[in-house]
């Protein structure tokens, strides 16, 4: 080989272990958020796979609720769900929580496991603070049409 393919050659694969590397070290990068609210749902369905979702067969209906949590990170607030009405999180705490397989792991109060969460929604941060902000404003300024109501009623 001559010179110049060898560090073709090295080059590339160097690059392909820096990538490798990149990769798998954002797989357990954890990341940190706060959890802001808490609410009981009823649970996910779990997928098993293409042959039961094409059997057919009918699954019994399970009436089993399972927690619904809103996870505030600096770019993006996930709502996520439990699989079982066992998996608490305490509120107002930061976590650390990565993803994995299409879910989110968390790790609560340095937990040696973690708790994984379904993604029910997804949305980024700076939209969700604006629909908090329109929430906070509209409750904070009464309505017009209650205003008008009283005034009416007082005339009467």
């Amino acid at each position: 080989m001559t010179k110049t393919v060898k560090t073709q050659l090295a080059n590339w694969t160097m690059g392909l272990l820096l990538l490798l590397g990149a990769q798998a070290a954002w797989a357990g990068v954890y990341q940190q958020g706060t959890v802001v609210r808490m609410r009981m749902v009823d649970c996910m369905p779990v997928h098993h796979g293409f042959m039961v979702a094409m059997g057919g067969a009918a699954t019994p209906m399970t009436s089993d609720v399972c927690p619904e949590y809103t996870l505030v990170s600096d770019r993006v607030v996930f709502v996520i769900v439990g699989r079982s009405s066992n998996q608490l999180v305490p509120l107002a705490d930061v976590v650390d929580f990565r993803f994995n397989k299409n879910e989110l792991a968390m790790r609560i109060d340095d937990a040696r496991h973690e708790s994984r969460f379904s993604i029910k929604e997804m949305v980024l941060r700076s939209e969700w603070d604006l629909v908090q902000k329109h929430i906070t404003d509209q409750m904070s300024t009464p309505s017009r049409a209650a205003d008008t109501n009283v005034a009416l009623r007082t005339r009467d």
